[in-house]
Order: C-alpha cells, then sequence, then structure tokens
C-alpha cells in the first residue's frame, strides 16, 4: 500500500495507468483479456475498427484540450487517483482532458481525489484527502447492486433460480466481464453466479438498454443503445441515440436513482438501466465506477456533446 506523507508520495507498487499501457493487457491467441478485471475479448475487425474510432475521438478531444491551452482559458482543478490512474479510455480522463482538468502529482497537490480501481471489490486506500469521491463504492458486484437496488426502488431484481419458474438471466459477479446468459429455471444456484429478473426491452426483434452516466447521483446523459435480442451481453451495438435524462426518466425515477447511487457510494459513474415494457418499470442491472466511453456507436456529434456535458459536470463536482 502507498505510504503517504509529508512531500507526496512514495510508491511501493507500480500504478496502474502509468508507462506503457500495452502492460494493462494480455494479447494471447487471436483474443485480448484485459488484467484487472479478467474480461476476454476476441480480437477481430470489430474491436479493431472501434479502437480506431475510439483514437479518432481521442485525438478530438485532445485537439479541444489544446485549443484551451492557445486561449489561455485557466487551468481546471487538479485530481489525483488511487490506487490507479484513469487511461485515456476511461470516461473520466476524457471529460479531464476536455474541461481542463489535470491529474495530481499526489494527494497533497490535489484539489480533488478519486478512489478509481477496476476491481469489483476494494478497498479506497485514500485517508484525510481533499474532497474524495467515490471512497465508499466499493461492491460493485451483482448481487450487491441487486441488493441495493431493491433496497431502494422497494421491488426485486435478483431471484432464486431454484424456485422460479420461467427465464432469467445468469451473469458472474465480476465487473466488466459481459458474461451473462438466459436460463430457464428452475435450475441449480452456481457458485459465483448471480441471478436476475429478464427485464423485457425488445422492440420486435431487437433490444435497448440505457446506459446513464451520472455525476454527483445526476443522470447527466442517456445513451440509448439497440442490439439483436441475441446479442444482449455483447459490449457491441447496432446503434446509439443520446438523449435528455429528463425525456427518459420520470421525475420519481431520478429522484430514486439519485439515492440509489447514494447508497452504493458512486459519486462518478455509468450505471445500466432497463425498463421493463411490460410494467414500465426500470431496473439498474449494473453498476460501473470506472466506465469506458463514451459508446463508440455514438455519433461523432453525440460523443463531443456528451463528453462537454460531463467535464462540465465533473467540474462543478469537484469544485464544490
Amino acid at each position: 500500500m502507498p505510504d503517504f506523507g509529508a512531500g507526496g508520495i512514495r510508491e511501493q507498487t507500480p500504478r496502474v495507468g502509468e508507462g506503457d499501457w500495452r502492460t494493462d493487457f494480455t494479447f494471447r491467441r487471436g483474443r485480448v483479456q484485459v488484467k484487472k478485471t479478467g474480461a476476454d475479448l476476441k480480437l477481430d475487425g470489430v474491436l479493431i475498427g472501434e479502437a480506431l474510432m475510439w483514437l479518432a475521438y481521442h485525438l478530438m478531444v485532445l485537439s479541444v484540450a489544446g485549443w484551451r491551452r492557445l486561449t489561455f482559458k485557466p487551468a481546471g482543478p487538479r485530481i489525483w487517483f488511487e490506487p490507479d490512474t484513469p487511461r485515456p479510455w476511461y470516461l473520466i480522463r476524457a471529460a479531464m482532458t476536455w474541461g481542463g482538468m489535470r491529474v495530481a502529482r499526489s494527494p497533497g497537490h490535489a484539489d480533488a481525489c478519486f478512489y478509481f480501481d477496476d476491481s469489483t471489490w476494494g478497498e479506497s486506500p485514500v485517508r484525510d484527502a481533499p474532497a474524495g469521491f467515490n471512497q465508499a463504492c466499493r461492491d460493485v458486484s451483482k448481487s450487491h447492486v441487486s441488493a441495493v437496488f431493491e433496497q431502494v426502488f422497494g421491488y426485486p431484481l435478483a431471484l432464486d433460480p431454484e424456485t422460479w419458474i420461467g427465464p432469467a438471466v445468469e451473469k458472474g459477479e465480476l465487473n466488466g466481464v459481459h458474461d451473462g446468459r438466459v436460463v430457464s429455471c428452475p435450475t441449480p444456484r452456481l457458485p459465483g453466479r448471480c441471478y436476475q429478473k429478464l427485464v423485457d426491452t425488445a422492440e420486435g426483434e431487437f433490444i435497448h438498454d440505457l446506459r446513464t452516466p451520472t455525476v454527483g447521483g445526476v443522470p447527466v446523459v442517456v445513451w440509448e443503445k439497440k442490439k439483436p435480442g441475441d446479442t444482449r451481453f455483447s459490449i457491441h451495438n447496432l446503434s446509439v441515440r443520446r438523449h435528455d435524462p429528463a425525456s427518459v426518466y420520470s421525475p420519481e425515477e431520478l429522484v430514486l436513482i439519485g439515492r440509489f447511487c447514494a447508497a452504493m457510494g458512486l459519486d462518478w459513474g455509468g450505471l445500466d438501466i432497463l425498463r421493463d415494457r411490460p410494467s414500465g418499470r426500470i431496473y439498474i442491472v449494473d453498476v460501473n465506477k470506472t466506465d469506458v466511453g463514451p459508446v463508440i456507436a455514438l455519433s461523432w456529434r453525440d460523443k463531443l456533446v456528451s463528453t462537454g456535458m460531463l467535464a462540465r459536470a465533473l467540474a462543478r463536482l469537484v469544485e464544490g
């Protein structure tokens, strides 16, 4: 664990986010694995194409940051991250760059500190830090998300696969692995797996997810993702549209989303929300405190508009 002392921080172990980014991944036999989370992806033309699209977006964000410097706009707040520093493909880093915010050299030089760790379970090592964010968000496992959701919203997402009759979603507890599948219940409960209601978001052959980045417990933007029903757990989307949260969620739902974020200890992060068409209810099925983005399939305009909105929301959060 790092030693916080006078004059800065002494690192006892290398920090993720510093040095060669290739050390974050393992490449083998046509697949790429994210070391921190264990996510395993097929290294094919689709993934490479999306990586190139992200690179073009990243260059646009850097150009906005460069323009800020050329026009002598004041620099934004300095933010320290612990235990890891977000790479440029994380959404918070794009928002920081867009808004002229900087990564601090140490907690003592920071205007705000974030707990940033891709792990599903963890302990924030930042102590006595200024304006600490996400410090209490230490468990983003699927079962914990389900429990907090039911506590806040008053109706269940989780179910018992051995007594439930009908289809259900079975997924692993870990963050970012995208290993969900639909199973027929009753079925034996497998170790390390979480079981949730199969939320009906279908319109014809397609299903719709509502990716909702939040800052300070407030949804900033909604990205409505459309994909074929038979690939509902894939990271790839057919199309994505940007919406204002007030046009997607009712005032009561926005209040409950804020309460859910508070109960999770989530100051910055992305929520995966599904609206059940038969009942009209929403279900928060996943929480990511280290979200990547914006979603690749967004239009260029919507990517840039979303980034600007998130940058302004982040600046308001850290400036108090």
